[in-house]
């Protein structure tokens, strides 16, 4: 669907120049974009490529000549990211799913589907289920039990929701995303050599021939209003309580949320996070790409975690941690600018020896 500048503008609460009717169908990089493609050029790094596009209109930064980069019309954003997610909304095509239900889908008939939903071919939905209005489920996805899904819901294709798991309104799911598999929980008859470890700090210890028993999963997944959560990202269900992701808490891909785990609200997990179980995460907690996240812990409100980080003890909030094991950024910066002098210093150490060592020699042979 096409938009005018001047309507997109409105929309993003932003002011533009020029041709306001200008009728814009998609958006581009600036060096590649048609002339009726908006080029999203909000940096002075970028005028280069609206020269190399054939864009008529364009997202500029604030004090941009329009007219001297040879456009029609132009929109200023002051925050240009924020401008990004209402641009790519307007045209954002979606995943092409129908209202109504595909002939090959196999729905119990307890079942419960609301209104103008969408429910792609080869799904397969359980016993007890209600879905919400306007919710649309792509191929090949099933939904177990007495789960609940709310409203507007956009479930992609090859998800996996277990039994008994509660959704909230406008829930995302991307390609392959599994909710409420069981918690990896087990323990064996006799202490393990885990727990002498942990005790011990892993001197060594008898060890004892057992096998593992499995603690099973009582518990389920509860998912609060706007959460999404990326490809192939795994939530375990609860050991006796339920797993819990709050409201606008966002997981991007390859994200690991173990069992009875709670996370609070408007989180950001990035790709490849994993939180061990029964850790407790605050509000507003942002984990970069590749943070690790240990078992039985707090991590308070507002905290962030820098890529790569192990945060093995509890976090207060507001803090911004970084490293491994995560201490304070200003401490880690100290820390990693320590490391890299240590090849120095080492051969600094080591000429002060020799020259310690020659001056001991040559007081020893001075007294005899």
């Amino acid at each position: 669907m096409a938009h005018r500048v001047s309507e997109i503008a409105a929309a993003l609460g932003a002011r533009f120049e020029g041709q306001g009717d200008l009728l814009i169908r998609s958006a581009a990089e600036p060096a590649s974009a048609a002339a009726d493609e908006l080029a999203l050029a909000m940096d002075p790094r970028y005028a280069e490529g609206l020269a190399q596009g054939r864009a008529r209109a364009a997202v500029l930064w604030d004090g941009a000549d329009w007219r001297a980069l040879g456009l029609s019309a132009a929109i200023f954003a002051p925050r240009p990211r924020l401008a990004m997610a209402g641009i790519t909304q307007a045209f954002d095509p979606g995943p092409g799913l129908d209202s109504g239900i595909h002939s090959s889908a196999l729905i119990a008939p307890t079942a419960q589907i609301g209104a103008d939903a969408a429910i792609g071919a080869f799904c397969v939905i359980g016993d007890g289920v209600r879905i919400g209005p306007r919710a649309r489920v792509a191929s090949h996805v099933t939904i177990g039990k007495d789960v609940q899904i709310g409203s507007d819901a956009l479930i992609l294709p090859g998800v996996r929701i277990c039994a008994r798991v509660r959704i909230g309104d406008r829930f995302i799911a991307q390609p392959n995303v599994v909710v409420g598999g069981d918690g990896f929980s087990f323990v064996t008859p006799e202490k393990s050599r885990v727990e002498e470890a942990r005790e011990t700090l892993g001197k060594p210890g008898e060890t004892v021939n057992q096998a593992w028993l499995r603690i099973h999963s009582l518990g389920a997944v509860t998912i609060g209003d706007d959460v999404e959560i990326g490809a192939n990202s795994t939530v375990d269900r609860g050991t006796v309580r339920d797993t819990r992701i709050g409201r606008g808490t966002k997981l991007d891909n390859l994200v690991q949320v173990g069992h009875n785990v709670v996370v609070g609200e408007d989180c950001l997990l990035c790709a490849q996070s994993g939180v061990a179980g029964s850790t407790r995460i605050g509000d507003r907690v942002v984990l970069g790409g590749k943070v690790g996240v240990a078992d039985n812990i707090t991590v308070g409100d507002d905290v962030v975690a820098g890529g790569g980080s192990t945060i093995l003890s509890n976090v207060p909030a507001g803090r911004v941690v970084m490293g491994y094991p995560s201490v304070r950024m200003d401490q880690h910066v100290e820390i990693y600018k320590a490391q890299r002098r240590l090849p120095k210093m080492l051969a600094q150490i080591a000429e002060l020896q020799q020259t310690v060592k020659l001056l001991m020699d040559k007081g020893h042979d001075s007294g005899s």
